[in-house]
């Protein structure tokens, strides 16, 4: 998956490349290690030779069905008809194999407990690995291993760590699409805002500007003089609403701190850096301040991102009282290589922070770090605000 968009290789989704599709194959495979046991007893040659070649057929084709079995279903749900049809088999197998070869093929039954949890639904797979579980100790019984702690635990621990995973893979889905909903939701709310501050702007604007409309075209053959003064009134409407619509859209567009440090933390993620980076904005900082600090922030990680090289950054916003007032404190740290071995000469970027904060009465700072790396101070005064982040 990408960095900025984290995705599990989970139950019903499909491996979009080979790295996915090995490391979903590692998970399905890991649970061979427990086929050492009749591995071990073909080896040994305790059998005839058809019963080892018939052993090593079964065998390889037992593990080939269970890791179809598994991938096939964790990328695209199989029938439940067709899954009972599967397992059963592999159940059959492991029954066979157990009775004609002896009690280290019991072990079979681990990965059809295994196989049980991973594709079956949830109201049949606990049951289905008891079930199992309890025909593996039947068996056993009369070929010596009975209840076997060291095969009774690897089928009950194999089958229900599968469903636990795959709980967990349908709650992280459902919390991002829940997360999705949130955020479209909240844009559509801010889209609205726009519209009803847009429709409040603007609806008096336009309907007293076609009123004097239409009032200056019937005054224009005989009232001339007094035409003109509805023209220059409609003139001065205008101007306001333009002036209105122009605030509005100023307002919906400034950027927030808040947004700026979720945005952040998104970012550095995405770029593979440790971020240390507060979960939200001081309270009751003034617009202006607001979005030069916000402005500020944006170019800061940006920079990080792109040319320093870091592997931590760390941004924390506090108020602080000086001599001066109070002030608002964004300090951004990474530890990358883009400051070092020298001084810093001002590029656009931080030229134009620099203006930004100075609009708003405040200072912006920026050197390399002590150690390593670069910090970026800002700091903006402000008259009262809530406790820093």
């Amino acid at each position: 998956m990408t960095k900025d968009e984290i995705r599990l290789t989970g139950m019903g989704q499909p491996p979009r490349n080979r790295r996915e599709a090995l490391r979903k194959l590692l998970w399905i495979g890991i649970w061979l290690v427990f086929m050492g046991a009749p591995i071990e007893d073909l080896l040994d040659g305790g059998h005839t030779a058809w019963a080892t070649a018939l052993g090593w057929l079964g065998l390889v084709g037992f593990v080939a069905v269970y890791l179809v079995l598994v991938f096939r279903h964790t990328a695209r749900s199989l029938p439940l008809g067709s899954l009972a049809a599967i397992v059963g088999s592999l159940a059959a197998v492991a029954v066979v194999m157990s009775l004609t070869l002896g009690a280290p093929w019991l072990v079979l039954f681990v990965y059809v407990s295994v196989s049980c949890g991973a594709v079956l639904p949830m109201r049949y797979a606990r049951w289905s690995i008891l079930v199992v579980t309890a025909g593996m100790v039947l068996l056993g019984i009369p070929l010596g291993r009975g209840w076997d702690l060291g095969l009774v635990v690897p089928a009950l621990l194999g089958g229900f760590a599968m469903t636990g995973v795959r709980q967990l893979v349908r709650t992280t889905v459902e919390l991002r699409r829940a997360r999705a909903t949130v955020a479209q939701l909240a844009a559509n709310e801010e889209r609205l805002r726009l519209a009803r501050d847009l429709h409040d702007l603007l609806g008096h604007s336009l309907s007293l500007i076609t009123l004097k409309s239409e009032l200056a075209g019937r005054m224009l053959p005989g009232e001339p003089e007094k035409a003109a003064q509805q023209v220059a009134d409609i003139e001065q409407v205008s101007r306001q609403a333009l002036v209105d619509v122009r605030e509005a859209v100023t307002g919906y567009r400034r950027p927030r701190l808040g947004a700026e440090l979720a945005g952040a933390r998104a970012a550095l993620a995405a770029a593979g850096i440790e971020a240390d980076v507060p979960p939200d904005a001081p309270d009751g900082l003034p617009a202006e301040q607001e979005a030069a600090l916000a402005w500020t922030l944006r170019e800061a990680v940006t920079n990080a991102v792109r040319h320093s090289g870091a592997r931590r950054c760390t941004v924390s916003v506090t108020r602080r009282e000086t001599l001066d007032g109070p002030v608002v404190e964004l300090t951004v740290e990474d530890d990358g290589a883009g400051a070092a071995g020298g001084g810093v000469t001002p590029g656009n970027g931080l030229t134009g922070l620099r203006e930004r904060i100075e609009a708003v009465g405040g200072t912006l700072e920026a050197a390399p770090a002590r150690r390593r790396g670069f910090v970026l101070v800002a700091r903006v005064p402000v008259a009262s605000v809530g406790s820093g982040a």
